[in-house]
């Protein structure tokens, strides 16, 4: 942790991988001792008596999620005496720390109210043990076989017989508006289940402050399994319980995942709510990709530090919290928040409409070459599958193009009901998870609306046209085109001012490129009243039906949003 000031600026601003860092050393700020100097190789520190005490820096053990610890050895300069200083989870400091009765009880007391628990200890070493020490430390870190392992060994053969300092607690605060968020979620039928590495105690209180659990909810706490026959035993007393919140450590998580995968997920799925605790990266990740295996749903991940990173990653959808402890989440994420509340408006209003748009949207590109692969089909059959286009040139290009691209691309703008309705009722969201926007019947619908359209149009242009080919040209193509836009406009829930722009631009480009379209299209012909009746007809015939069917599908049987914008 670093300084970012000289000694004397007031206004100091600390740098640190963690905000834990960050508060335990503003607290000694307040009580007198503050650091002002810190770099690669030394510290300086300012007593109460505003005396500077240097200190020279030896070696650093850097924390991992594996040894749950880190360390640090330092030579006082004025007195010469080196000292091991070392900070870690209670759960592997307790054996390293000499024996005492108030540790744990304490530990647990402080995790009960919701604290981060640090368990801060020291050794002194003589200049002989330390230069011992370095020797084979130096010697490991050469070692070209097992190199971790032996580094390892090494630095444990200090980690004896330490002299317990203090235990730090660090209150992590919920941001504001967790708890209504988490309300959202669950209206939605979102499950949610959290995943951290704070010991057990602390994450039961954080799950009940956030109402992740509510108060009068039972909890079933798994107790530590070691082998098969405990987790067996632990799972059929589990499956006595109903209806009722599941807190499991990691110990336990792994020893369960390896023997019982499955009953284990069946009977988590189960659960209104679920709180890993003391979780490594590793197996946040295993349990986003056990959730995606078993259940065969999509998982969001949601995480605000570098130990999220590989849960977000493995999930579906990963959403970065940019916060104290850096940008790596957000960085490593699909999407990025300043604050936890704001995932509510991602899913409920953004994410919703993303949905059912991309839904309309590809049904709609779907619809729109159908259509006229369907009229090609037509032409083709009655003059017995000759190889003759039906439409050439810039006609076919100006279809995909010009004279369609722009209404079918406006319907990303549409949205069924305003975004305060959707945050209102997050209910909306939960017809989502049938997947009716997008599914096998929809798609099948859309096939049979483009087969009817396109066979409508080319048999009715076939049926009414008098001498000319030229003349089935302009009336299928006009057809068509009018009909594309009508669709989209039926389509079409709310109106947005582009929307209409598109569908007028749409039309007066076509019209506008009549004059140029003569090698395709008769121009005198288009001007006639017997043009236009039989357009008129045509695409009267082909989509007339499909706006009654809606009138009377929103009459009988209407959408749950309807309901709420009627």
């Amino acid at each position: 942790l670093r300084p970012r000031s000289s000694y004397e600026d007031s206004c100091r601003v600390y740098q640190a991988s963690s905000p834990d860092e960050v508060a335990l050393v503003q607290w000694t700020e307040s009580v007198g001792l503050t650091l002002v100097g810190r770099d690669q190789s030394s510290m300086q520190l300012r007593t109460p008596g505003d005396q500077i005490l240097n200190f020279t820096i030896l070696q650093i053990f850097p924390f991992t999620y594996e040894s749950k610890r880190m360390g640090i050895i330092v030579r006082d300069e004025s007195t010469g005496e080196i000292t091991f200083y070392m900070k870690g989870a209670d759960v592997v400091m307790a054996g390293i720390v000499q024996y005492n009765d108030w540790l744990e009880e304490e530990c647990g007391n402080m995790a009960r109210e919701g604290l981060r628990v640090l368990v801060v200890a020291k050794k002194s070493l003589a200049e002989e043990q330390y230069q011992d020490f370095e020797a084979r430390y130096v010697q490991a870190k050469l070692s070209v076989h097992d190199r971790s392992l032996k580094v390892a060994t090494v630095i444990e053969s200090l980690e004896m017989e330490m002299e317990l300092l203090c235990l730090t607690g660090v209150e992590d605060q919920l941001q504001a508006d967790v708890r209504p968020t988490l309300e959202t979620l669950r209206n939605a039928g979102i499950k949610v289940w959290m995943l951290t590495g704070d010991k057990l105690e602390t994450a039961t209180c954080t799950a009940k402050n956030a109402h992740l659990v509510t108060r009068n909810q039972d909890i079933h706490v798994f107790r530590l399994v070691t082998n098969r026959g405990e987790a067996h035993l632990e799972l059929n007393a589990f499956r006595r319980k109903h209806d009722c919140a599941l807190v499991i450590s990691g110990d336990s998580l792994e020893v369960c995942l390896k023997y019982y995968e499955y009953e284990f997920m069946e009977l988590a799925c189960q659960c209104p709510a679920v709180v890993c605790c003391r979780c490594a990266p590793t197996q946040k990740a295993q349990i986003v990709r056990l959730l995606q295996e078993r259940t065969g749903k999509l998982t969001c991940a949601v995480g605000d530090g570098g130990n999220d990173v590989s849960m977000i990653q493995e999930s579906d959808c990963g959403v970065g919290v940019e916060g104290k402890e850096g940008k790596q989440a957000s960085l490593a994420a699909d999407f990025s928040i300043t604050q936890f509340k704001h995932l509510g408006r991602l899913l409920m209003v953004h994410g919703r409409n993303s949905y059912k748009r991309s839904a309309a949207l590809s049904q709609f590109v779907i619809h729109r070459s159908l259509c006229i692969s369907t009229m090609q089909a037509v032409f083709s059959s009655v003059f017995y599958f000759a190889s003759v286009p039906l439409y050439q040139g810039f006609l076919i290009i100006g279809y995909s193009t010009i004279y369609t691209m722009f209404p079918v691309f406006s319907l990303v703008l549409d949205k069924d009901v305003k975004s305060e309705v959707a945050m209102l009722y997050p209910e909306l969201y939960k017809d989502l998870l049938k997947g009716r926007p997008l599914s096998y019947k929809t798609f099948l619908i859309w096939v049979l609306i483009s087969i009817y359209q396109g066979s409508t149009i080319m048999y009715g242009a076939l049926l009414l046209f008098e001498s000319e080919f030229v003349h089935i040209v302009a009336i299928s193509f006009t057809s068509l085109i009018l009909t594309e836009l009508l669709m989209v406009a039926l389509t079409i829930q709310t109106w947005h001012w582009l929307m209409t722009v598109a569908e007028l631009l749409s039309l007066a480009c076509y019209i506008a490129s009549l004059v140029f379209l003569h090698e395709f299209i008769d121009v005198y012909f288009i001007a006639t009243l017997s043009f236009l009746w039989k357009v008129s007809v045509i695409t009267l015939v082909s989509c007339l039906p499909l706006y009654v069917l809606k009138y009377l599908r929103r009459r009988f049987s209407p959408p749950s949003y309807s309901k709420l914008t009627s």
